[in-house]
């Protein structure tokens, strides 16, 4: 699966900035994704009839503007306008084709850096397992490691399928909770520390459509009672320092990627 290539690769290019403030890595990740977006949409586009295109919806709008008290003439370029931009959506076409796979993955490996806090030690949070099919209350056993203590459960709640425990984190490091449930043995990670590194808040099923979304941590096996174990994690933070905010990671992610994509354009002779 490439998931199993992608983690450590980005892994590997975001550990320079795991110690610092999210919005120093988010700003390098922006500048590069802006770089390789505008080269993808110049490889894969048409650039010359990109170019002319954009010209004759100049011409329009400077058409309506010469013509203002003519309305035969503004409506026949405001028809121009509408038949150009249909054109140049066509021909843009292609490039946002070729870039929607790569940013999907990017940004799915992004999230998990980014889109999450760590566990302060004395913090507690909860570990859910959500059961694949309703077959009353499992056996169920979580053993955690020092480093982790679990405060309550087997909690029951079979409204949801769900098995829930509270834990706490103890000391800062990287651990593995082991689970036993139904004669299956599973592990799910475990990162309590503030720094920027990959968490994962949910091991998901083997199924595609949940390793996409959700690949910072190899599935469970396929054929497993247990559908998903998730650790809740505290949301995280992008917005700059000292400033009151509710800024995602990927709103951003989006604005830096566009302002650098427009100051670039021009050095790399770009049309878009």
């Amino acid at each position: 699966m490439i998931n199993s290539f992608l983690r450590p690769l980005f892994d590997g290019l975001l550990y320079p900035f795991r110690g610092l403030h999210p919005l120093v890595g988010l700003t390098v990740v922006s500048l590069v994704a802006a770089i390789g977006i505008l080269y993808v949409f110049k490889l894969t586009s048409n650039q010359d009839k990109l170019a002319a295109v954009k010209r004759k919806i100049h011409a329009g709008l400077f058409e309506i503007r010469l013509f203002n008290d003519n309305p035969r003439a503004i409506l026949r370029a405001q028809l121009d306008i509408l038949r150009h931009n249909l054109t140049y959506l066509r021909l843009a076409m292609v490039p946002l084709l070729w870039m929607i796979v790569p940013l999907v993955l990017v940004i799915a490996q992004l999230q998990f850096h980014y889109g999450y806090r760590g566990l302060d030690p004395g913090q507690s949070t909860l570990v859910k397992v959500e059961l694949a099919a309703a077959a009353g209350r499992p056996q169920a056993i979580l053993h955690a490691p020092a480093g982790v203590a679990v405060e309550a459960g087997p909690a029951w709640l079979p409204a949801l399928n769900e098995v829930a425990w509270r834990i706490a984190a103890v000391e800062p490091g990287d651990y593995e909770l082991d689970l036993e449930i139904g004669g299956e043995s599973l592990s799910k990670s475990v990162r309590v520390s503030n720094d920027v590194v990959r968490r994962s808040p949910i091991r998901p099923s083997a199924a595609f459509a949940d390793q996409l979304l959700y690949p910072a941590e190899p599935p469970l096996p396929r054929g497993s009672a247990v559908r998903a174990i998730h650790v809740v994690y505290p949301p995280g933070d992008a917005g700059i320092p000292g400033w009151e905010s509710e800024w995602t990671w990927m709103i951003v992610f989006f604005v830096l990627s566009m302002v650098f994509a427009f100051a670039l354009r021009k050095p790399l002779g770009v049309t878009f």
